[in-house]
């Protein structure tokens, strides 16, 4: 599921005609269809409606989770559910529905349980409670309960636990694969990295070969990246410390496992494990930093493309700005919102990188001016901390304030103090990390340097 901080109910459901592992079609159904079909394959339609309401909580609660956590996702297949009580919930593609569950369940689809404290849908295990019985909710003992007067909560209470919520009304939307559609890697910056080092973190508790994470900010540093490998030794992957969808998935998996999210008896998630630092997406009328950066890359592009209009670089996200992505977006084959959403931003950097890997010598004679495409940070070594060196050298030139430093391709301790200075003295988020923002104005300032010579 993408990086929510709170669960929505997804639009559509695909569910495997089978078990797992059984060669078998997928189907996609709209969600409400699907908990109609469960329901009415599950339970009597003449049972109380008390039992009927807490039965098709239970059903809504055990699907909202297995498509939150990405259980079967996050295991290579390629459904979120299956329809077999072997596994998961009866599904019976194409049967009738009765008319009152369909009533109920156009009424209650979008709500469902949670333990209190906990963000996930929880995971209502239940059975027919005849011929076979398990620790949650049976099926025919809520209508015991039911006939004893006792409410859908109340029912659900008795075998759950006091200590549970239903959430009322809950969004409906789009619900995307959780991967965030390209490798994050040394220099990755973003939502995804913050919650790879969290669930890392909270893996090494239980594997203490994984070295912990110390800031478990949105930057992927030298620490993730060691702990990537770590992670990727111990369970059989390619040991490249990049987290590619293989190590993505197989990272949310031992989490879910660990946390027992699939579990009647979940540790749970709490609101502040799944706080977001950084918007999931930007669109007219936001300001800020990260707007700013947008437009810094698009203008780049823009301005060897003359098919897409230059938006300003003012950290508002304007109407010119947004005829400007639009205008980016048409020219990739992208729905055309004016959105900078997860496949917009993919693209305006996949774009970005190639744009300044092939700028002609004659337009721009020193491309190291131009950003690179990503962040550059402690640990990190190579041309791109080469060229940063360089214009730092530059910039120190007329201004007494930096540093000079030696050229030798190592964001050291000496190269995040010489930009920590930088970002003091020119008012920007002093964090020793060179993002889009603080390479445009060390080159500013480096030009300032050459022009003064």
């Amino acid at each position: 599921m993408s990086l929510r901080s709170t669960p929505v109910i997804p639009e559509y459901i695909t569910v495997h005609l089978g078990l797992p592992d059984e060669p078998a079609e997928n189907v996609r159904v709209a969600f409400p269809d699907y908990i109609k079909n469960v329901a009415s394959s599950e339970i009597y339609p003449n049972w109380p409606e008390a039992a009927v309401r807490a039965n098709i909580l239970a059903q809504i609660s055990y699907a909202l989770n297995r498509v939150y956590t990405e259980f079967y996702r996050s295991q290579g297949y390629d459904f979120d559910i299956t329809n077999t009580t072997q596994y998961d919930q009866m599904y019976i593609h194409g049967r009738d529905i009765f008319e009152n569950i369909s009533q109920i369940v156009d009424d209650i689809f979008n709500d469902y349980i949670v333990k209190q404290g906990n963000v996930q849908p929880f995971f209502a295990q239940y059975c027919n409670g005849t011929t076979s019985k398990c620790p949650g909710l049976s099926q025919w003992g809520t209508v015991d309960l039911a006939n004893q007067g006792m409410i859908p909560y109340e029912i659900l209470q008795h075998y759950y636990g006091d200590d549970i919520n239903i959430v009322f009304n809950a969004p409906v939307a789009d619900v995307p694969m959780s991967y965030p559609g390209r490798p994050l890697r040394l220099g990755s910056v973003g939502e995804e990295v913050r919650v790879i080092k969290r669930q890392l973190n909270r893996i090494a508790e239980n594997y203490p070969a994984i070295p912990k994470i110390p800031e478990l900010n949105g930057y992927f540093n030298r620490e993730t990246e060691n702990a990537v490998r770590a992670f990727q030794s111990i369970f059989n992957l390619t040991v490249d410390g990049v987290v590619g969808k293989a190590t993505w998935y197989k990272i949310k998996s031992i989490y879910n496992g660990i946390k027992r999210l699939n579990d009647l008896y979940s540790e749970g998630l709490t609101p502040e494990e799944v706080e977001r630092f950084y918007p999931e997406v930007l669109r007219e009328g936001d300001t800020g930093r990260y707007v700013q950066e947008m437009q810094l890359i698009l203008a780049v592009i823009a301005f060897f493309d003359n098919q897409i209009p230059a938006p300003p670089v003012n950290g508002v996200f304007d109407e010119q700005t947004r005829e400007s992505l639009m205008a980016f977006q048409r020219r990739y084959g992208l729905t055309p919102d004016g959105i900078l959403g997860p496949l917009t931003k993919n693209q305006l950097v996949e774009v970005y990188r190639d744009t300044v890997a092939n700028v002609p010598p004659d337009v721009v004679p020193d491309s190291s001016f131009l950003y690179p495409g990503r962040y550059v940070l402690q640990g990190m070594r190579g041309d791109d901390v080469r060229d940063l060196q360089n214009l730092i050298n530059m910039a120190a030139e007329t201004n007494d304030y930096i540093p000079t430093l030696h050229v030798d391709g190592i964001f050291g301790s000496n190269t995040e103090t010489a930009v920590r200075a930088i970002q003091q003295h020119e008012g920007l988020e002093v964090n020793g990390i060179v993002g889009p923002i603080t390479w445009n104005r060390i080159a500013d300032l480096a030009r300032g340097s050459r022009g003064s010579e």
